[in-house]
């Protein structure tokens, strides 16, 4: 699992979601129908039908707790469409081992968060350099040079250049087991006394101290990140940390995490931008000194004391939204509509809005009949989407990264059943197959097409029932497996930590981009 969660965390900063079922380029057909086209034997014709396309309220929640949470996202952003999207983080805290011994008379001297960046997600050729060659360390009063090395993170969604102001608190209730569900809109209390806060200029950095007489390293932190000084957090950890030295609270996990429940991280802005970060990434540092007795002499050495914040904690993304007079919340008491499709579609990550597509019987009866008439046979069948030019004609960037699944029941009144199409799973990996291309994505409009070859021969020719079948779109691409070898199933997604949000055209007839099904069709 730590395997899957780093590599889907590059992934998510160099943009490549999708892998080899993503591709950039011109229509073609599927390894499904390409034999039509051998020695001739047939001519393509493509065929525009109409589809009902609509959205699907999710009323901003979804699941982030840890099963789904592979990357965090913190930050603050306001856009004229889908109006405010505020993000925080929650995450429990476990002693890396039980029963500890800080020595005698310990105390606190600092505590220190962490977030590190590891290489790839920031700028390394965007280097900014500060030196204070008149620094005096601390720790003994030693005059030493300090050099701060700076580089941007490379992944902002938003108003890129401007700052947010980083809170950390202490969060007072119970978190509960890392495997336990919990909702994005879920409340958690926690201490209203901020036991830190840092300016964020949207750069992480590296602190090297070295010593001026003999140039020796004092102090440094090799990975690039942001260094959060809980400069009020030193009572808080000497109480509840120091001075629980040999009691039933610091005896093992169960009664660690009622003890100290875990912290939230957030932002006090509410416009700026929603970055990303990987929560086994998060390091919260001690630092005390305890008195140390050598040869008769005592002393006070310094200790760093690194508490464990990664696997086995709760981690839980934490959502809220505004969408006061937003063109969303305008249109909310309108949208949804299964019988007619929405004009417009709105689909964004982190439980807001997704898509849903349903060809309509009667596109399906058009199709029967040129095959039983005409002997046509589908070679490709795509549903394409554009985004519009004019409700999202911004400078942000377009989704790369989606889930397409397949909607069905057996009956009225039976459960829905989510699955992968049938595409995915007959034809992943065949020459030509891909779950979904991308055109434009640097232009107004970019559209996307979806692949629905297999599925669609099945309701023409073979007489499955389309009754109560229909897809959903969502953003954030599947989460693949450790091995790399395939998916890890149709509820393990980025949908959970996606920051991507789009306006598309939907069931529209006035417009020329509007949502449509391209069936390529062959005959004798």
């Amino acid at each position: 699992m730590t395997h899957m969660i780093k590599r889907t965390f590059a992934m998510i900063f160099l943009a490549i979601f999708g892998s080899v079922l993503l591709y950039n380029c011109e229509p073609d057909p599927d390894s499904l129908g390409e034999q039509l086209f051998v020695d001739d034997a047939a001519q393509g014709k493509e065929q525009l039908f109409d589809v009902t396309a609509f959205n699907i309220i999710n009323n901003d929640s979804i699941k982030s707790d840890a099963t789904q949470l592979a990357a965090a996202v913190l930050g603050a952003f306001k856009e004229d469409q889908f109006g405010m999207q505020k993000a925080s983080y929650i995450t429990q805290v476990r002693l890396p081992s039980y029963n500890p011994d800080f020595g005698t008379n310990a105390k606190v001297d600092s505590v220190v968060l962490v977030i590190k960046y590891p290489q790839n997600t920031y700028a390394a050729d965007s280097l900014t350099t500060i030196t204070d060659e008149n620094y005096i360390y601390p720790e003994g009063s030693i005059p030493a040079k300090k050099e701060i090395k700076s580089y941007p993170i490379l992944d902002k969604f938003g108003k890129a250049k401007k700052t947010l102001t980083i809170n950390v608190n202490e969060v007072t209730d119970f978190l509960r087991s890392p495997t336990d569900s919990v909702k994005s809109n879920a409340v958690f209390a926690y201490n209203s006394t901020v036991l830190g806060t840092k300016v964020f200029n949207g750069k992480v950095s590296t602190v090297t101290i070295t010593k001026d007489s003999d140039n020796s390293e004092l102090f440094t932190t090799p990975t690039p990140g942001i260094r959060i000084q809980l400069d009020n957090a030193k009572t808080l950890f000497q109480e509840k940390i120091i001075d629980k030295k040999g009691k039933p609270e610091l005896m093992d996990a169960s009664n660690f995490i009622r003890h100290f429940r875990g912290l939230r991280i957030s932002v006090q802005e509410e416009d700026g931008y929603l970055f990303q970060f990987l929560p086994t990434n998060v390091d919260l540092i001690m630092y005390y000194k305890n008195d140390k007795v050598e040869n008769g002499t005592t002393t006070r050495p310094q200790t760093a004391y690194t508490f464990n914040l990664g696997n086995g904690n709760t981690h839980i993304g934490q959502y809220q939204y505004d969408r006061t007079g937003s063109p969303l919340q305008t249109a909310s008491s309108t949208l949804g509509n299964r019988e007619t499709g929405d004009k417009k579609l709105y689909a964004q990550g982190m439980g807001g809005p997704s898509i849903g597509v349903k060809i309509p019987d009667s596109e399906i009866k058009k199709l029967k009949t040129l095959y039983q008439n005409d002997k046509a046979a589908i070679i490709s069948a795509k549903i394409r989407i554009y985004t519009d030019d004019s409700a999202w004609d911004n400078k942000y960037k377009k989704p790369n990264s989606f889930t397409f699944l397949q909607k069905d029941k057996e009956t009225a009144s039976s459960p829905v059943k989510t699955t992968f199409t049938t595409d995915l799973t007959t034809l992943a990996g065949a020459p030509g197959y891909a779950m979904y291309k991308t055109f434009n994505l640097d232009k107004n409009p970019a559209y996307y097409e979806f692949t629905v070859t297999k599925s669609l021969k099945d309701l023409v020719e073979t007489g499955v029932s389309n009754e109560f079948k229909y897809y959903r779109i969502d953003l954030g691409g599947f989460l693949n497996n450790s091995d790399n070898t395939g998916f890890l199933g149709t509820k393990y997604t980025a949908r959970s930590f996606s920051r991507d949000r789009a306006v598309f055209v939907g069931s529209d007839a006035g417009n020329a981009n509007q949502i449509k099904l391209r069936v390529t069709y062959g005959t004798k």
